[in-house]
């Protein structure tokens, strides 16, 4: 009995021991042309071993490739592709140059140093106040991201003219002029292009309060038929089986 301790490595475990020994028989063989038809055959065997690399491109290239593996590069036939060598497989790659940032505001990252560098390189007014906003608006998103609370305004106006020694200028809720706003409700509510947000008026807000103050006073008792502390004459009725 043959133990597999006694056995030569298994170089490709995916084609089995079988074909491993076809190959090893077929460096014996001293006629190159029967070498030649042996080796067609072999190709032929591994195809069908492995059918998952016939949706492989150009697989017959890699069944190649696996041959003269196997055969530990020594095989002397006419291969179609090119012949490769032990050094091409161990071949160690070029080495990749890892992209190296030293920003100088390190808790913002590299890229927010890029935008800030590219407000301060625009000449046109406009452009480098909505650089500026966008800038001020991406601190507090990072600043809540990484504390999970609110920041103040005025930290990331200080914080920002800082860093620009004074060139850009954040307005904390995006100060705009009177022209970039546009009235939404009719006098309920302004929407400001800039900052992004509502602002209700003082009508609206009002009406809302007046609201809110009578539903609650529908629900603190007073407003309830029955007496009895705002309680039903259901909830009466509970009570007194309950008591019974």
């Amino acid at each position: 009995m043959e133990y597999n301790t006694a056995r030569n490595h298994l170089i490709m475990r995916e084609y089995g021991r079988n074909i491993q020994r076809m190959i090893e028989y077929i460096l014996t063989i001293p006629d190159r042309e029967v070498r030649q038809q042996q080796v067609s055959a072999v190709i032929e065997l591994m195809g069908t071993l492995q059918p998952h690399l016939r949706n492989v491109e150009d697989f017959r290239h890699k069944l190649w490739d696996h041959l003269f593996l196997v055969s530990d590069f020594k095989l002397d036939v006419d291969s179609p592709y090119p012949i490769p060598t032990r050094e091409t497989l161990h071949r160690k790659p070029d080495r990749l140059p890892y992209p190296k940032k030293y920003p100088r505001n390190r808790h913002f990252g590299k890229n927010l140093e890029l935008v800030m560098d590219k407000a301060l390189k625009t000449t046109d007014p406009e452009m480098k106040e909505g650089f500026t906003q966008v800038i001020g608006n991406y601190m507090k998103l990072a600043y809540s991201n990484w504390h999970k609370e609110s920041v103040h305004d005025d930290a990331i106006k200080s914080e920002l003219s800082n860093i620009t020694g004074g060139v850009l200028q954040y307005h904390p809720g995006g100060a705009a002029p009177s022209s970039s706003s546009s009235n939404l409700a009719g006098g309920g509510a302004n929407y400001n292009t800039q900052a992004g947000e509502y602002r209700a008026s003082g009508g609206s807000s009002s009406k809302r309060k007046q609201f809110q103050q009578n539903k609650f006073k529908r629900n603190d008792g007073g407003g309830n038929s029955g007496g009895g502390g705002g309680k039903s004459n259901k909830h009466n009725k509970y009570n007194k089986n309950r008591n019974k």
